[in-house]
């Protein structure tokens, strides 16, 4: 690797104390460190900000490995992410977050990863890989792991499970920050939560929540994503409790992440009047801070981790550079753009299907079902009770009344029988899309206007041992994105994924879904821990009785 030439730049930087801009030249020493910033009166053009910081991600939900998540990142400015790797953990166990740890090694881009609190999610729905306590307290010790990742097992803490809180007082002992993942929770059962050691929630879905949650010690983490969009209606909260607030994009999918990252958020919040100094703090002090990330903050001494921004509609960079070095500069990024090697690790043992395995028998009298109902841009579900569509004895799907099937069927077990519910909202008047993306476990799941075309949407993601796929009603394949490790990553250059995947989403969309993003909203039906009804390989989840109901509603 080259020397660092020392050099200068110049242009406004933000005083976050004074909540101000200053002139100033900043000079970079050949260690890569900050060596100076003096005021001046006549800067170049342009605003130089640290760089930002996604604070929850699943990397793995961008479909890239880590290599080439950083190289697609980084043209946002992005320098660092606090990356939740559960969705590996869910199929690999250990050996899926270690296998991303020796990834992140091969690219500067600064990874925090967090060790999965939660695999399973919860004992209702389980992968390939199992993560109990004591393999918990070891990855703690882990180099480049910086917390414990969001604990999804809210019934677990408030009932005082042995396992989970184990978890979280290794954390503690530790010295590491606990995520958390409390949708809707309010009043006593927050505050028990809280009480367990918890410092962050990104799944608030209202100001009042947000706040109840400030108050009681939570930092909140402001939300832009594939598929839950809920940043406008909580940006007030930045100005408002500057020091609680984070960005993050929690999922994002490969061609969102080519458009845009945490340079979204920061431009959506300047625009709605929050001030520069409180979008730095969120963007990039609070996340380097509360994570302890070794990422420089623009002061002197510090590592030279920072970008030069000339318009704050976009905060598109013209040039980045990390630890000194330019990583990014007027539309070309520095960094490797893929893995050194192909990753395939992966567990896949699921056998092909008929159509005839889908089919689902009325029962003499049947006069309500229950319906999963889909909320655009919310993970949140509805528990809906819809009068079945009956044909010789069978429930069918409904295209008119857009109530499709909807199945998820475990990928770890030969012969795995699918499970089959139904679904309102997706929309779809032909074809069936399916995925091995399916949070948390991971196993397949699908959604169709017949069975055909949904067994052979599903019959594909098996041959190719995870992917995403769309096929149409005379069951032919129309196009498909193989993810060989893990069934949930590429080893494709980020273009290449970003413009197979929007081929996906794009005949989904063709084939009548008005969601915004039909393949991340189909691969959160089965999470379990998010309510109210979801699907796992089960059956239908409650997710509010905490247990699996049938299809009969009344």
């Amino acid at each position: 690797m080259k020397p660092i030439e020392p050099f200068s730049v110049s242009g406004k930087i933000v005083d976050v104390e004074r909540d101000c801009t200053i002139s100033v030249r900043v000079s970079v020493s050949s260690e890569g460190k900050i060596a100076a910033i003096d005021e001046i009166d006549d800067p170049d053009p342009g605003y130089i900000f640290p760089g930002f910081v996604d604070s929850h991600v699943h990397l793995e939900s961008s479909m890239l490995n880590p290599v080439s998540f950083a190289f697609a990142a980084v043209r946002h400015g992005t320098l660092g992410v606090l990356a939740d790797p559960h969705e590996i953990a869910n199929v690999l166990g250990e050996t899926g977050v270690r296998k991303m740890i020796e990834l992140a090694d091969q690219t500067p881009f600064v990874f925090g990863f967090g060790v999965p609190s939660c695999v399973p999610a919860t004992e209702n729905e389980k992968g390939g890989g199992e993560l109990g306590a004591e393999e918990v307290k070891r990855m703690l010790k882990w180099k480049g792991i910086t917390h414990l990742s969001e604990v999804m097992d809210v019934n677990g803490v408030l009932e005082k499970n042995e396992k989970i809180l184990k978890k979280i007082s290794y954390a503690k002992e530790s010295g590491k920050p606990i995520d958390g993942h409390a949708p809707g929770m309010t009043g006593t059962t927050l505050r028990n939560y809280i009480a367990s050691g918890i410092s962050t929630d990104h799944e608030s879905v209202s100001v009042e929540e947000a706040i109840e949650k400030i108050r009681g010690g939570m930092v909140i983490q402001i939300r832009n994503g594939s598929a839950a969009r809920l940043s406008e209606s909580l940006l007030p909260l930045v100005s408002r409790y500057t020091r609680m607030c984070m960005f993050c994009s929690d999922d994002k999918h490969p061609d969102d992440l080519l458009d845009s990252h945490i340079n979204f958020l920061a431009a959506r919040a300047y625009r709605n009047g929050v001030s520069l100094s409180s979008i730095v703090q969120a963007a990039c002090i609070n996340p380097v801070r509360h994570y302890g990330l070794p990422l420089g903050l623009l002061k002197v001494g510090d590592s030279a981790d920072f970008q030069k921004v000339e318009d704050l509609r976009t905060f598109d960079p013209s040039c980045v550079w990390l630890h000194g070095r330019e990583v990014y500069k007027d539309g070309q990024p520095f960094l490797p753009e893929t893995a050194s090697e192909n990753v395939v690790e992966n567990q896949f043992e699921a056998t092909p299907i008929v159509a005839r395995d889908l089919s689902v028998s009325a029962v003499q009298g049947m006069k309500g079902i229950h319906v999963i109902g889909v909320r655009d841009g919310i993970l949140l579900t509805n528990n809906l009770s819809e009068k079945p569509t009956i044909v010789d004895g069978e429930i069918v799907g409904d295209t008119e009344r857009d109530i499709l099937k909807i199945v998820v069927m475990n990928r770890y077990r030969k012969e795995a029988k699918p499970a089959v519910a139904f679904v309102k909202g997706f929309g779809l008047k032909r074809g069936a899309l399916a995925s091995s993306v399916c949070h948390d476990a991971h196993n397949l799941i699908a959604v169709g206007t017949n069975d055909e075309a949904i067994t052979a949407a599903l019959n594909q993601i098996i041959w190719m041992k995870g992917g995403l796929t769309v096929a149409d009603s005379n069951r032919k394949i129309i196009t498909s994105l193989p993810l060989p490790f893990g069934g949930l990553m590429s080893n494709e250059r980020p273009s290449v994924v970003a413009r197979r995947y929007k081929d996906c989403d794009k005949l989904a969309k063709m084939f009548g879904s008005p969601l915004s993003a039909p393949f991340t909203t189909l691969s959160f039906m089965a999470l379990p821990v998010i309510p109210d009804l979801k699907m796992t390989s089960r059956g239908l989840f409650d997710v509010r009785q905490n247990q699996v109901i049938g299809l009969r509603s009344e």
